[in-house]
């Protein structure tokens, strides 16, 4: 039987087909553009036109199918919008869901994350949820137009800290759990880097790395928020949820460093400043 992975162009999703072909799984990319799927993923990958607002692309998607990532994808700030996802995989009996979560959100009922998760739960499908501290290409991508034009890090974080994680090392991690589903069946596993950074010292960081002089900017809320939308012209939804998350990460959610990823890859997480080298040309 097959793995379907949803979100399959996204940050996560790539690196989860590419660690799941390296165990030897058969797997089925999802998207909402077969050509663009095509594109990415090698010939043995099966790619599928799926979209979670129309049902009549789950049937196909599910087929010869046991076991399923499940990405809620940015545009969809609902939880609602995934529930016939999550039926239609009821009916189906999937072995295994991995949903891809927030670190934190068993005490945090305000991103759709959390109604999400607590669907799955009482849906009965076994589930291995996966809760990643904030990604690396946070950085490498929407904030990396301001790190590369005005040598700034613009975030809200205040002086609150971060234990970043790379979207590959996530990959890997969920991989692992979708390919042994009766091991890790109920369960939930926060991923994180290695160490606790504040945004001072990821400017630093960066600074060492680009040999540019690099500051964190540390605007308010407000003037984030306003910036994000007015001056970059993002989605208005997609930006409060930043912000609350930005919120959240002040209250010291987003500063826990875990060992679960070492405990389930048996390798160490990669460094935030590993991370930056291998992605310099994001930042130059």
């Amino acid at each position: 039987m097959k793995v379907l992975v949803t979100g399959a162009t996204g940050n996560v999703g790539i690196y989860v087909i590419k660690e799941l072909l390296d165990l030897g799984e058969e797997v089925v990319a999802a998207g909402s553009s077969t050509e663009k799927l095509r594109k990415m993923f090698p010939e043995n990958v099966d790619v599928v036109k799926f979209d979670f607002t129309d049902e009549k692309t789950f049937d196909v998607a599910l087929e010869n199918v046991d076991r399923v990532y499940l990405m809620r994808p940015p545009h969809l700030g609902k939880p609602a919008d995934l529930y016939p996802f999550i039926d239609a995989m009821k009916r189906q009996n999937i072995k295994l869901v991995s949903f891809l979560s927030l670190m934190g959100i068993e005490k945090n009922t305000i991103p759709p994350h959390y109604k999400i998760e607590k669907y799955i739960e009482q849906s009965g499908i076994p589930y291995a949820h996966v809760r990643p501290g904030f990604f690396m290409q946070n950085l490498s991508g929407i904030h990396s137009v301001d790190i590369r034009e005005k040598n700034e890090v613009f975030v809200p974080a205040g002086k609150s800290k971060t234990s970043f994680i790379d979207a590959a090392d996530i990959g890997l991690a969920t991989a692992t759990l979708l390919h042994d589903p009766e091991k890790y069946k109920n369960t939930a596993h926060t991923i994180t880097g290695g160490e606790s950074l504040d945004y001072y010292q990821v400017a630093e960081i960066l600074s060492k790395v680009t040999g540019r002089s690099i500051k964190y900017a540390k605007p308010g809320y407000l003037k984030y928020r306003s910036y994000y939308i007015k001056k970059r012209g993002m989605d208005k939804a997609f930006v409060n949820v930043t912000v609350a998350l930005y919120f959240m990460t002040r209250m010291g959610t987003a500063e826990k460093v875990t060992n679960d990823f070492y405990e389930l890859t048996g390798r160490e997480p990669r460094t935030f400043e590993e991370f930056a080298r291998h992605n310099i040309n994001s930042f130059i």
